[in-house]
């Protein structure tokens, strides 16, 4: 049995909560489906806005869906979450994806 489907049970439950949207999220995104990753941590972060690994989550499912754009965006905001909560490991890890996305940005619009 997966990791996913017990957390998929507690969620049919009723359980609902930022943890267990963040554990759903990783879960997807191990198994190499970041569609459902993208909407868990999407989740995770609407119950806790400052859940700065559930935004570098996000950021990774978006960049997996070829989503640079939306995914700068999240790492941002995670950075900055990263930032009021004194998480200063996730922050510089967010920016170095951002930089990496920018990057990759300016050279896919490059001729």
């Amino acid at each position: 049995m997966s990791k996913i489907e017990p957390l998929e049970r507690l969620l049919s439950q009723g359980h609902d909560n930022a943890i267990l949207r963040f554990g759903l999220g990783q879960s997807y995104l191990t198994a190499k489906q970041p569609g459902p990753a993208a909407e868990h941590f999407g989740r995770a972060v609407a119950h806790d806005p400052d859940y700065s690994a559930a935004w570098k989550g996000l950021g990774q499912a978006l960049t997996q869906l070829d989503r640079p754009e939306e995914a700068i965006e999240a790492f941002e905001t995670g950075i900055a979450a990263a930032q009021r909560k004194g998480d200063a490991q996730a922050g510089r890890e967010m920016e170095v994806f951002v930089k990496r996305l920018r990057k990759r940005l300016g050279s896919d619009s490059s001729p």
